[in-house]
């Protein structure tokens, strides 16, 4: 990839105005952009208004999480066959379905690493909430609600070519009726305390599988995969998470990774970040992460 290019992607699937559909103009003015070296191709038209549970697929304001899936499929697939790497600043984790769908779309066989503090498996029957928010890896993998998956043309991704890093909701999940993990056969998935023990050992041999398997690859952060004392400035608050140091120790290796195809950045809520301290060290670490690359 010869430019990267910064694509905001402006929802919140509670399916309200307001929350993480905040974050790509507060993160564009912090300077996110030129932190990370980004040619800036403004914000999709997109939203995710109401607050109706659809009786077939179970997600909130469905007609909307469709429509935005559909959106940032065709603008991922435009940016990578351009030889650009996209970076989607979020909004939430439901931008993921469309940015696979769109990686696919132009590269063919694609993995994805996912940190983040929930597994985000759920399907639209399972999920307490009924937030697209809930189910993105699901949908990717071709086990969330039908129709989502219909409008990506079915799995983007195969679980051997799938690591899901960082999660603290497992117990949880399960009861809620959640997928196992454990049944999703080749799915790599690795908890809080695995990221916490041995970041860069994680991360090594995430991204030595994915160059290894799928060849490319897309990087996913939700910043709940932070202890809530670290980063409050989110929705779904859990103690127990990581530490930058910690993150950031995962994320180097697959951030450096030629494998790397894009990016996405998910959760981050600036109406909870009144004085911008989250705001400005999200940029802070994604500058170190990705702010000096190497000459193509």
């Amino acid at each position: 990839m010869t430019t990267r290019t910064f694509i905001g992607v402006p929802t919140d699937s509670v399916g309200r105005s307001g929350g993480t559909e905040l974050a790509p103009a507060a993160l564009r003015a912090l300077g996110l952009p030129e932190a990370i070296d980004a040619r800036d191709l403004d914000d999709l038209d997109v939203r995710i208004r109401g607050e109706r549970r659809d009786p077939v697929s179970g997600i909130i304001a469905a007609p909307d999480v469709l429509a935005t899936t559909s959106t940032i499929r065709t603008a991922v697939q435009a940016a990578i066959e351009r030889d650009e790497q996209p970076f989607l600043a979020g909004g939430c984790c439901s931008e993921l379905p469309g940015a696979l769908a769109g990686a696919r779309d132009a590269l063919g066989r694609v993995g994805l690493a996912y940190l983040d503090g929930h597994l985000d498996l759920y399907d639209g029957v399972t999920s307490p909430t009924g937030e697209a928010a809930d189910m993105p890896v699901a949908v990717a993998l071709g086990l969330g609600p039908e129709p989502w998956v219909d409008v990506c043309d079915g799995a983007s991704i195969a679980p051997a070519d799938t690591a899901i890093l960082g999660y603290r909701d497992l117990e949880e999940s399960l009861a809620d009726g959640m997928v196992d993990p454990d049944t999703i056969g080749g799915l790599t998935h690795l908890d809080v305390e695995a990221i916490t023990a041995d970041g860069q050992g994680v991360g090594a041999r995430v991204e030595h599988a994915l160059a290894a398997g799928a060849g490319r690859f897309w990087l996913h952060l939700d910043v709940d995969v932070l202890d809530e004392e670290v980063f409050p400035a989110t929705d779904y608050l859990m103690p127990g998470g990581a530490t930058w140091d910690q993150l950031l120790a995962v994320m180097r290796p697959l951030a450096a990774s030629p494998g790397l195809v894009g990016l996405s950045l998910g959760c981050y809520n600036p109406e909870k970040d009144p004085d911008g301290a989250c705001g400005r060290a999200l940029v802070d670490a994604w500058r170190e992460l990705l702010g000096s690359r190497p000459t193509p």
